[in-house]
């Protein structure tokens, strides 16, 4: 740490921490050394396979890329809170209904990525999933349950939508 600290506050899953911190400190590094939240994971460091994703302020951002500092008064969303909203919570039963893991490495940011699509495009077609699913790299090739799992969501969408009722 340098010898310039900055206070920041972020709402993280719904509880307002408070730190002194380096201004050059990394959004997944607070989130998983400092608050313990294991599903942020460290992998890559330059953003590209996405296994760092939270949602900042209703957005899915890489945390690798993003300095805490950036995060500043925002609302914090990781994988551990993903269940405090219904929509979180069906987004984490369809994945397991759809068998849409095997090492789960992925999973937490992937779950992230979904609910953050479904909050922007509830009625997603597979094009469209799959394009603001991209960042997010799944190591064993779970992709089709993957999207099996997001589909069956947006197919409720529509359904909901059109007043139909269709199995997920």
């Amino acid at each position: 740490m340098t010898d310039i600290a900055t206070t920041v506050s972020l709402r993280v899953n719904g509880s307002l921490e408070i730190f002194d911190i380096d201004p050059s400190e990394a959004l997944v590094w607070t989130l998983r050394e400092r608050l313990g939240l294991q599903s942020v994971r460290t992998t890559c460091g330059i953003g590209v396979c996405g296994s760092c994703t939270v949602i900042v302020d209703g957005k899915p951002v890489s945390g690798c890329l993003m300095l805490t500092v950036m995060a500043d008064g925002c609302t914090v969303v990781t994988a551990e809170g993903l269940d405090a909203t219904e929509a979180g919570a069906a987004v984490q039963k369809a994945f397991t209904d759809h068998h849409a893991f095997q090492c789960s490495f992925c999973i937490p940011a992937m779950t992230l990525a979904a609910h953050a699509l479904l909050e922007e495009y509830p009625e997603a077609d597979d094009d469209t999933t799959r394009e603001y699913l991209s960042g997010n790299l799944c190591r064993c090739g779970t992709y089709p349950r993957i999207l099996d799992a997001v589909g069956s969501l947006c197919r409720r969408a529509n359904s909901s939508a059109s007043g139909e009722e269709r199995p997920a």
